[in-house]
């Protein structure tokens, strides 16, 4: 098995320095004081103090070194702690999705240059899980939920938990022709998962939808979806219902 080639020394940044130091001191050596003992010692004396000048240099120039490094890896860490303050400012803790605020901005963001389709589903009966099986149970239902959700929507979409049980999708630039076939994959898909309760009962959830053009914002759109949304929390539940975009109460129809 061949061995590992050593890695190089890195250069001496006083490399030439040095040489003329040791030259300069062969010099001095090989002509003894000539006859001139002051100006041979005032010689060697220089040359002392221009070596420990060198060393000297060497010193600081390492400690800067070290310096400069723990300042690289400070920095690092600085910006990954930024990172992770501005990963928890816009995301549910629990879920890692994007939260109330995020999705606010993003939906009004959006809304500024075009539209949009958004979904509000609310998972069924979610509180009954909670009182019956416990809080981490509920927790377990949730980020089920969750990866449903990931699972299925397309790749431009963004998900948000906008409440307890109550989550977004946020599809740009899509109609209610094309949302609509998404939210019911989310339904059924969501209605066949294992969640494995205690009971193995299994868990649905109901959908409101709308679509709504550039130059709305987030609470409209937000009441739209949310007023359908109870419509199918109202129609039985574990269904998809949506909401013309262009005015703010009529419900189109309920899948």
């Amino acid at each position: 098995m061949p061995h590992p080639v050593p890695a190089a020394a890195p250069p001496d940044l006083f490399d030439a320095e040095h040489q003329a130091l040791q030259a300069a001191r062969e010099v001095h050596r090989a002509h003894g004081d000539g006859g001139h003992a002051p100006c041979h010692q005032a010689l060697g004396e220089l040359l002392s103090a221009y070596e420990r000048l060198l060393r000297e240099t060497r010193r600081l120039v390492r400690r800067s070194d070290r310096a400069e490094l723990e300042m690289n890896q400070l920095n690092m860490r600085l910006q990954d702690l930024a990172a992770q303050l501005e990963f928890r400012a816009n995301h549910d803790p629990l879920t890692g999705v994007l939260n109330r605020a995020a999705i606010i901005e993003q939906v009004n963001w959006r809304l500024r240059s075009g539209g949009l389709a958004l979904i509000v589903l609310d998972i069924d009966f979610f509180k009954r899980v909670n009182d019956s099986f416990g809080h981490p149970v509920g927790d377990r239902v949730i980020l089920g939920v969750v990866d449903c959700l990931k699972a299925v929507v397309p790749a431009c979409a963004q998900v948000g938990r906008v409440g307890g049980e109550e989550f977004t999708v946020v599809l740009p630039g899509q109609r209610l022709a094309d949302a609509l076939p998404v939210a019911d994959a989310l339904r059924r898909t969501i209605e066949a998962h294992p969640f494995g309760l205690p009971d193995a009962s299994g868990v649905t959830a109901s959908f409101g939808l709308c679509a709504v053009e550039a130059g709305s914002d987030f609470d409209h759109a937000y009441g739209l979806a949310d007023e359908a949304l109870y419509a199918a929390k109202r129609g039985g539940r574990n269904r998809v219902c949506v909401a013309e975009g262009v005015a703010p109460s009529p419900l189109a129809a309920c899948a």
